[in-house]
């Protein structure tokens, strides 16, 4: 769990996956800095991340389960929430896209619901992130894609740091 300003960034329980794709909008307790709380999911969470959470299932399907693992308590890996402070409430997703390659490049993702964008949410979410991220002795660099004509998302990175280094 990582705390900023206005977000608490949580690990996405796959509990939480497991919700959503059975309805578009929910309440579910999550372990935050003061004890287990209810979070809001409205249905614009989590945009359009919501295609891959199939995958994230399958994936703890196919794995091998640890002496101690717990269903309702695994955590999709590299999947963070943000959570707005103030109310409680989901208000986007991000995360890697998988593990570092063999070159030590992580693939990082984030949306967010509509109503939070062009507030300085990513921003904040990816700046307590990267350290984070970083740290991990198997990544030397992290990476990200964006659309040509999402000039909003291209400005979080160059604010958190990331430089552009092609166009596809």
């Amino acid at each position: 769990m990582l705390t900023t300003e206005r977000l608490l960034l949580a690990e996405l329980p796959l509990s939480v996956v497991r919700q959503r794709l059975e309805r578009p909008a929910f309440q579910a307790n999550l372990a935050l800095p003061d004890g287990p709380q209810p979070v809001i999911f409205p249905a614009a969470w989590p945009g359009d991340a919501l295609g891959f959470f199939p995958a994230l299932l399958e994936t703890e399907a196919s794995s091998t389960p640890q002496p101690g693992d717990d269903a309702v308590g695994q955590a999709a890996g590299g999947q963070f929430i943000l959570i707005r402070r103030r109310g409680c409430e989901a208000i986007g997703l991000i995360g890697q896209k998988g593990d570092p390659d063999a070159h030590g490049d992580l693939e990082i993702g984030y949306g967010l619901n509509p109503d939070a964008w062009n507030q300085g949410y990513a921003t904040e979410a990816l700046a307590a992130l990267l350290p984070y991220w970083l740290a991990r002795p198997e990544v030397s660099r992290v990476t990200a894609e964006t659309a040509r004509t999402n000039r909003a998302s291209a400005r979080v990175l160059e604010k958190c740091g990331l430089v552009q280094v092609g166009e596809s």
